[in-house]
């Protein structure tokens, strides 16, 4: 094994807007051997997230930025080779903050619950860190009752597929809010949303406002901007904001965007929280029996974009700041295992 090369993306510069095919270089790197304690992971799946393209920045944020020459850091899941802990064994189906690389060293990982009979692509999706994102962000953040009118941004993506449909479960009204004609059509006839808002036809405002009649009780937010400025001009008082994301503005190249309409957040007595899934570690395996519960009921759908190839990875990312992704973003490293 030691003769073999592990394909690494090596962060080379910080992006400026949107990330060039020269901020990250893909190399060959020595095969790494795993210490006392360490893992030797061979990656199935990157999991594509707007928050890779935070962590390529250097500004304030939850953790510390990749540096210059590091390995791409991402979350991923994949078949442990080699364990140097003696909680794992080689075959075991590990996730957690690796890199974009096809072998990586982790010294913590998850063991992946794979009791519930699901893909493999379903555990990195909607029983993943999206899936699980959406489940925590929604039922302990937002808290819909029933009756309420939830607004999710990004509903085609990932996390907001699966946040709207949480919130349907919870008898709410919900309205998407997606980009295009494809995207709006997922939310209504899959996702089965009672209206969706397409944010490239027109104005944002007038058309949320038409399929809010009632106002806004609660926003599950993963986009930020002019998206959620109209929202804000919309809520109700005592109206909820799950501050998920704000992927409109993390290409911004100056100071990320502050909404026009904060003032209603005072005028509505509304509450705005932001939360990270890492918070909600200790819980992992609720949200997964719960959402893998909804998933084989047919209570919950989910999508996968799947591209092929680690030399694919920016790529991939690029697809969620362009839209182009429906369900959660993978990029599939290496076949997946027999389960």
């Amino acid at each position: 094994m030691q003769a073999l090369k592990n394909r690494t993306w090596i962060l080379r510069r910080r992006p400026e807007g949107d990330l060039r095919n020269d901020d990250l270089e893909l190399v060959d790197a020595p095969m790494p051997t795993p210490g006392e304690g360490e893992l030797l992971v061979r990656n199935i799946y990157l999991m594509i997230a707007p928050t890779n393209r935070v962590w390529m920045s250097d500004i304030d944020q939850y953790m510390a930025p990749v540096g210059l020459g590091e390995p791409m850091r991402g979350m991923t899941m994949g078949v442990v080779v080699e364990s140097g802990n003696p909680a794992f064994r080689a075959g075991d189906v590990v996730e957690g903050p690796m890199a974009w690389q096809e072998y990586s060293i982790v010294r913590h990982a998850r063991r992946v619950p794979l009791q519930h009979g699901l893909p493999l692509h379903a555990y990195a999706s909607v029983l993943g860190s999206s899936g699980l994102t959406a489940y925590f962000g929604m039922t302990d953040i937002a808290r819909p009752r029933a009756g309420e009118t939830v607004v999710v941004s990004a509903a085609a993506g990932g996390v907001g597929s699966i946040a709207s449909q949480i919130a349907k479960l919870h008898g709410c009204r919900v309205v998407g809010i997606a980009g295009g004609e494809r995207k709006s059509r997922y939310v209504l006839d899959e996702l089965r949303l009672d209206a969706c808002v397409d944010y490239k036809q027109g104005n944002v405002l007038e058309a949320l406002r038409a399929a809010c009649p009632q106002g806004i009780d609660v926003d599950f937010e993963n986009v930020g901007g002019e998206v959620m400025d109209a929202v804000l001009a919309l809520i109700n008082v005592g109206a909820r904001l799950a501050l998920c994301g704000m992927i409109s503005t993390y290409n911004a190249t100056g100071d990320w965007w502050s909404p026009r309409m904060f003032r209603n957040v005072i005028m509505k007595r509304a509450r705005i929280e932001g939360f990270l899934i890492a918070d909600y570690l200790p819980r992992f395996d609720e949200g997964v029996a719960q959402l893998a519960e909804w998933v084989k009921a047919g209570e919950i759908r989910y999508e996968v974009d799947i591209v092929d190839g680690i030399e694919r990875a920016p790529e991939g990312l690029n697809r969620l700041f362009a839209g182009a992704n429906v369900g959660k973003q993978l990029v599939r490293v290496a076949p997946e295992p027999s389960l």
